[in-house]
């Protein structure tokens, strides 16, 4: 994923917003990341993608690109998740995508 992709579909928060947070607030716990425009606090699908980006920056204070999702399979990714009914996004939460099946 590229730094002005989504990572908050519930709350528009990008990955850029994400980084320069950890980078300048220098959280001591990933469930800090909440106060970065709310990120994580909506149906939960980015969680276990913020807990990465917080690890990765605990570890050696850059964060590295691992193998990611494209923007489309993490879009497909988090509908499949609220579709399962694991998360419930806020009013005003980017909608899912259409199957397109």
């Amino acid at each position: 994923m590229k730094p002005d992709d989504k990572i908050c579909y519930c709350f528009h928060v990008k990955k850029r917003k994400v980084l320069n947070f950890i980078r300048l607030h220098q959280p001591k716990r990933a469930s800090q990341l909440s106060e970065c425009n709310g990120a994580g606090t909506g149906c939960g699908w980015c969680i276990p993608y913020l807990k990465r980006l917080f690890e990765q920056a605990q570890d050696s204070g850059a964060i590295r690109a691992e193998a990611e999702p494209t923007p489309e399979e993490y879009a497909k990714q988090r509908a499949a998740y609220i579709q399962s009914g694991k998360g419930k996004p806020p009013a005003g939460a980017e909608p899912q995508p259409k199957d397109k099946s």
